[in-house]
């Protein structure tokens, strides 16, 4: 679950020049707030009211001024589909010293005692310092609303298009290996696994796939390439599982295409409907499987320092990793020309896979 935590007076609603929202008349909704929240909930975004009300319940501002107020906020945001999960009011003045107003989390201590929340896909949205301190002490980042310089709907795009990045270290007693991906940028990719030939593959993926990688990997190739190859697919689905994040808007489902004379299929589609010109299909699933039909072997033990056995068994230790559905399929050929077709159509399904096409979550389950 994610959420925003959400100040009221100068975030939600304009404060008034004597910082006190204690009639209808003072009600004014900030700039495209409304449209903001409906698209960050459409998001799966989780909205809580956090606010210092300073003196609420004293003579100087009774509590059903502040009831009617409260109620006309709320029942216009929610005729407009946004409905806040939770609402927390310190009432107290700065000078009380409680453990409840802002930036204090006295307010938010059965969030913080809680395991069951994407802590880092959630936020604090304030239009004070206090706002930011707030964030920092409950360990979140924030965003600091300004009108002028940071809207609301340069909020929501920056949470809504957060960068789809992951960075997997994976350190055992026979490799070490640093991956960093860029879903969202191409080029300037920058890999070392010891073994040339594997290198210019994961550059097919990465150039393929339409994202950016950095890879660094340190094998005990002294004893054979097996343990590399294998750690650098698990660190690798590792990395684009984390920068996918949860998936929403992403095409999930994708084929790609044929090398020279080395062709491949989708099993079990029409041969009609696809023409038999496919390398790899796949699934961004959560369900990990992995089919690999060669349909001739591989006429040679290695392609430079690879050894081809490895390919089906990269595959599979990134397809595990990852949590993807996927089938490859390749024909007789050139051994050179059978691997780099499935590197080369993995990377292109994956390029289609990957794809952003909305805000939706793929599935009808709700989850992937």
């Amino acid at each position: 679950m994610k959420y925003l935590f959400i100040d009221r007076d100068g975030t939600l609603v304009a404060e008034p020049e004597d910082e006190q929202v204690d009639s209808l008349e003072k009600i004014k909704f900030e700039p495209n707030v409304i449209p903001a929240l409906r698209e960050l909930e459409s998001c799966g975004y989780t909205l809580v009211m956090v606010s210092n009300q300073d003196g609420l319940g004293t003579e100087s501002f009774p509590e059903e001024d502040f009831v009617k107020s409260q109620n006309f906020i709320l029942d216009v945001l929610s005729s407009q589909g946004v409905k806040f999960s939770d609402i927390l009011i310190c009432p107290h003045f700065q000078n009380e010293n409680c453990s409840c107003r802002k930036p204090k989390t006295g307010l938010l201590q059965e969030y913080l005692k809680r395991t069951d929340w994407d802590r880092g896909n959630s936020y604090v949205i304030g239009d004070r310092e206090t706002d930011v301190r707030l964030a920092e002490n409950m360990g979140l980042k924030s965003f600091q609303y300004n009108r002028e310089t940071l809207s609301w709907t340069d909020i929501a795009s920056a949470i809504i298009n957060k960068s789809r990045t992951a960075t997997v270290e994976r350190n055992t007693k026979e490799t070490r290996i640093s991956v960093s991906v860029n879903l969202d940028q191409t080029g300037g990719s920058s890999i070392s696994t010891g073994i040339g030939f594997f290198d210019h593959m994961l550059d097919q993926i990465a150039t393929h796939g339409g994202f950016r990688l950095s890879l660094k990997a340190e094998g005990d190739l002294f004893v054979d390439e097996h343990h590399t190859v294998e750690d650098v697919g698990i660190a690798l689905g590792t990395a684009l599982k984390q920068a996918l994040g949860e998936k929403r808007g992403i095409v999930r489902f994708a084929y790609a295409l044929p090398m020279d004379e080395v062709y491949a299929k989708i099993e079990g589609f029409s041969t009609s409907l696809l023409n038999e010109k496919i390398t790899a299909s796949l699934d961004i699933s959560g369900r990990p499987f992995c089919s690999f039909v060669c349909d001739a072997d591989f006429l040679r033990e290695y392609v430079g320092e690879f050894p081809v056995e490895m390919v089906p068994h990269f595959f599979r230790s990134l397809s595990d990793a990852m949590g993807i559905t996927l089938h490859l399929f390749v024909s007789e050929g050139n051994t050179h020309h059978q691997v780099e077709a499935l590197f080369k159509g993995f990377g292109r399904a994956l390029r289609q896979a990957l794809k952003v096409e909305g805000t939706a979550l793929p599935s009808s389950k709700g989850v992937l």
